[in-house]
């Protein structure tokens, strides 16, 4: 069984060698392979040769296209300021807090901004793997791109003083992240996931999630299952007990939780979804292996029985994370 059939059978809740092993590492493969996040998030090849690098490191079973939260505010016109050693911020959001989505047009992947480094990194990743491990794209959901078009104060106060204008923005996103996934899935990722942390309970109320984001949702994974995805992520990261239980409505195959939420709650609310988390990634900083260790070997005890089950971390692993609590995890599953 490689590392993509893991994957796949995992989310089909099939039998699998052991659960698949999909931490999120992003920026702390730039870091391994010795390169600022600058260059990582301007280079298409630099990020395949560290993703592939990562895997090797640490015997992962999937890479991943994600760069930032502003590859797609950027190709719209905003202004990143970057840095060598966090990931960037928007420092001239597209539309000010008068503005109208509806004056804006989808920008060409292959051509707007860094999408296009995205495609290429995405592309060698696939041309190296395969089919034999997970190549995973990256779009910002629909409430998270649309803070990003804002500003996120900005944007909560357009949804709360002119909710139909908010709407329209809404909107707009959701036509961008299916436009900017449909091409990530053309140029070879196997499935994309949709990382929406603006639609988590910490930013946003439920009943906002469930009366906005919840349809728009519903379109997005309906669509990229329509293009070819092989299963559908979601990925909201924080206290998400109270909206969990609309993911089997949105469409969502794969859902990643947060330590905010215990794997047995996730597993009441999600009994069958396939669920990717939940260690906690500021441990990777400063908890010693030995913790990290039991933490995912106790995740792998309660999923046993039940099946459906990545093992991963709620949130990013901070780029500066100790290689040596990454490599915890892998000798969990190992069992050494």
């Amino acid at each position: 069984m490689n590392s993509l059939e893991r994957i796949l059978a995992a989310t089909r809740f099939e039998a699998v060698d052991r659960p698949p092993l999909v931490p999120q590492l992003f920026g702390h493969a730039a870091v391994n392979a010795g390169l600022s996040l600058r260059a990582y998030l301007h280079d298409g090849a630099a990020l395949a040769c560290a993703q592939l690098a990562e895997r090797e490191r640490y015997g992962t079973d999937a890479v991943f296209g994600f760069m930032d939260f502003g590859v797609e505010a950027e190709a719209l016109g905003a202004g990143l300021r970057f840095y060598e050693d966090r990931y960037p911020d928007i420092v001239d959001p597209v539309l000010i807090p008068e503005g109208d989505a509806n004056c804006l047009t989808l920008p060409d992947p292959q051509i707007s901004g860094r999408m296009p480094v995205c495609l290429d990194g995405l592309r060698r990743m696939r041309a190296a793997l395969g089919d034999s491990a997970l190549v995973a794209g990256a779009v910002a959901g629909p409430m998270t791109l649309s803070a990003q078009l804002y500003g996120i104060e900005s944007a909560l106060y357009v949804a709360i003083d002119d909710p139909q204008r908010f709407s329209a923005t809404l909107d707009f996103s959701t036509r961008l992240a299916i436009f900017f996934a449909r091409a990530q899935l053309n140029a070879g990722a196997h499935a994309v996931v949709v990382f929406d942390p603006a639609a988590s309970p910490a930013v946003v109320p439920a009943a906002f999630f469930r009366a906005h984001l919840l349809p728009r949702l519903m379109q997005l994974m309906s669509t990229l299952r329509q293009e070819g995805a092989a299963f559908t992520w979601l990925n909201i990261a924080g206290p998400t007990a109270g909206i969990l239980d609309c993911y089997p409505r949105i469409g969502a195959d794969v859902a990643t939780f947060d330590y905010y939420v215990d794997a047995d709650e996730a597993c009441r609310l999600l009994p069958r979804t396939c669920l990717a988390g939940n260690l906690k990634s500021l441990d990777f900083l400063d908890a010693e292996p030995e913790t990290v260790e039991q933490q995912a070997r106790a995740l792998v005890a309660t999923f046993h029985a039940r099946g459906g089950f990545l093992l991963s971390s709620g949130c990013e692993i901070p780029p500066e994370a100790a290689s040596a609590n990454i490599s915890a995890i892998g000798a969990a599953l190992r069992g050494d």
